[in-house]
């Protein structure tokens, strides 16, 4: 656990100032590039899904369905990391265009955005690493800190984190549930029948659309369709579970009580953000493909500012860490992913 007994109150509320600053400078500043960024993904990725249904119309012939299945991949990455989280954060609610608004999209997975939104915009990013607040902290199905109580159930928590990442969407669609609200009385069987069948119905339609539709408009290559489909929505699946599990539960991402919150002020909550989060070291196309949660401490400190900005504000971050003498935990994917794994793995046992 990094210490901050160095920081008194009057440094946490000068630390929240300078972070305020940098927040309103990208504000003020956003405009005609950052609308050009967003439309441009989105049509760059229109283009890879199209460009791989079309070429695996010809999947009987290995060269097309690899390379078919590999941009079907890619564009479903894109959708769901850059623009379907970042739209659905209200990142581009400024350009007040109906079309990329976080109240009328809905993406490629088959958890509803209604709810998503409910659990991570409100829920995690409000109480980020709370134990007890904050449902992320292992998705109520893993132990990924030593504050939560042990139960036999975790010695099976490799086995059944490697299953999430193959069905990350569905893992998330059930977690968005809540069920465990239901039996203290938090949340009413009546709302969860509700939203089953808000996620029933999307689950019909991602099943009719990428296993029955597409693989029948392909006629005879109608079984290789479906694999890469399959293949697809699981590629997508494992890259979204390995960035977003390396942005919260590497070494280096702490976790709190819920007394932290006692009085919690605007620089003590910027001050919570940074030491829940962890980022990735990549390149500008490994930016983009993660939705630039690579850069998941800004992220975390500014959540509603558009993704195209976190290189650029980074820089700034980590320095004001610096000056304060803050840590700033960033490292290569192999190595967040070995960290998280090794965590997975040791705290499966007592």
């Amino acid at each position: 656990m990094t210490s901050t007994s160095h920081l008194n109150p009057a440094d946490l509320e000068k630390f929240g100032r300078e972070l305020d600053k940098i927040r309103e400078e990208i504000l003020a500043d956003l405009g005609d590039r950052d609308a050009r960024y967003i439309r441009d993904v989105i049509a760059a990725q229109r283009m890879l899904e199209l460009g791989g249904r079309v070429v695996l119309l010809a999947s009987w012939l290995p060269p097309a369905w690899i390379a078919g299945t590999a941009a079907l991949a890619a564009a479903k990455i894109l959708e769901n990391m850059e623009i379907g989280h970042n739209v659905l954060h209200g990142q581009w609610d400024w350009m007040r265009d109906p079309k990329i608004h976080s109240t009328t999209w809905e993406w490629d997975l088959v958890c509803p955005a209604e709810m998503w939104k409910h659990s991570h915009n409100f829920v995690h990013h409000t109480w980020t690493n709370v134990l007890g607040k904050d449902r992320d902290l292992g998705y109520s199905a893993l132990r990924v800190t030593p504050e939560q109580d042990w139960h036999p159930v975790y010695l099976a928590q490799p086995f059944y984190n490697a299953l999430l990442a193959l069905f990350f969407e569905y893992g998330i669609a059930i977690y968005d549930l809540e069920l465990e609200r239901v039996p203290s009385g938090e949340k009413s069987a009546v709302e969860v029948l509700a939203q089953l069948r808000m996620v029933a119905r999307k689950v019909r339609r991602q099943i009719v659309k990428d296993y029955v539709a597409f693989p029948l408009l392909a006629g005879p290559a109608f079984l290789p369709v479906l694999l890469a489909n399959l293949t697809a929505n699981m590629t997508r699946n494992v890259w979204a579970h390995a960035i977003i599990f390396c942005g919260h539960f590497p070494d280096g991402a702490e976790v709190f009580t819920e007394d932290r919150l006692d009085g919690e002020t605007r620089g003590e909550w910027y001050l919570r953000q940074l030491q829940g989060s962890c980022n990735i070291d990549g390149g500008r196309l490994f930016h983009l493909m993660s939705g630039n949660l690579g850069h998941q401490i800004e992220h975390h400190l500014f959540p509603d500012l558009p993704s195209n900005r976190y290189a650029e504000i980074a820089p700034q971050v980590r320095a004001l860490c610096e000056r304060y003498g803050l840590a700033y935990t960033s490292d290569s994917l192999l190595r967040q992913v070995a960290s998280v794994w090794k965590r997975v793995l040791r705290l499966a046992l007592p």
